[in-house]
């Protein structure tokens, strides 16, 4: 058997989730379909996380065992085209270790969340941001990002039905920066952590937008996080704006030398 990490791209939007479901669509089901068509018998993946219905892939990774001794590039071309019309998309390969985990090998994940600040609705990116109607105020929600940085009991940002041991994480990066694009001005939140709790980052965004709408001020995102309380935090924005954007690994499987 040979084990090969797998960079995956997706749209989340006819999908469950990530998570392979006995009678809805996944992306996880996707991939493990097209690999039953190359080597005919039952597969089973392993993501570094699981994303929710909705959510996309820009850099999801994923690892399978292989009975073949597959060279990457035409493992990579053949899942591309069992999977369509899907999309869902295999952009990188390579050969990993026996040991080596697509989720326990992961030292960090990254997010992205967009939203689209315009009145117009978007022909070209609905379902791929948060559209909202209204200005942000970038720097009262930088303001109010920053006091969740660090190592926190994030209960208040944890969804009811997390599953998560702890609800104690260490958060490295909030960053809130606004974007010019060719379809409108965009508010763009960067996450980084080693790890994430349910619903977390779609927690921060929504709880953040009432700061930039100014029907929140900057300290009551720090009095919601120290309630420890899930009733205290702000809205949970919609999934369509989020984006699992890349996983870190010690060393990254997919540098070519």
């Amino acid at each position: 058997m040979v084990r090969i990490a797998l960079k995956v791209e997706y749209h989340g939007a006819p999908f469950a989730g990530w998570q392979r479901q006995a009678d809805q669509p996944s992306v996880q089901g996707a991939i493990e379909d097209a690999l039953a068509k190359l080597e005919p018998r039952a597969h089973t993946i392993a993501a570094a996380g699981r994303t929710d219905a909705g959510v996309h892939g820009l850099a999801q990774v994923a690892h399978c065992d292989l009975e073949k001794d597959w060279a990457p590039f035409r493992l990579s071309e053949a899942l591309n085209f069992h999977l369509k019309p899907l999309p869902v998309s295999i952009v990188d390969a390579a050969v990993v270790d026996d040991d080596w985990h697509a989720r326990f090998s992961a030292v960090e994940r990254r997010y992205l969340f967009r939203i689209l600040m315009r009145r117009a609705p978007s022909a070209h990116q609905a379902g791929l941001v948060w559209q909202i109607n209204h200005e942000l105020d970038v720097d009262a929600m930088q303001a109010g990002a920053n006091q969740m940085l660090g190592l926190h009991d994030f209960t208040t940002f944890r969804s009811s039905i997390c599953q998560a041991a702890s609800p104690v994480k260490t958060l490295d990066e909030l960053r809130v920066e606004r974007v010019e694009t060719l379809w409108g001005p965009e508010v763009h939140f960067h996450v980084r952590a080693r790890s994430f709790l349910h619903n977390q980052v779609r927690s921060f965004v929504g709880t953040l937008e009432r700061v930039g709408a100014g029907a929140w001020e900057p300290d009551d995102v720090g009095k919601a996080l120290a309630a420890q309380d899930r009733a205290a935090c702000g809205p949970v924005c919609p999934p369509q704006g989020l984006y699992l954007a890349g996983v870190g690994y010690p060393d990254d499987p997919f540098t070519k030398d």
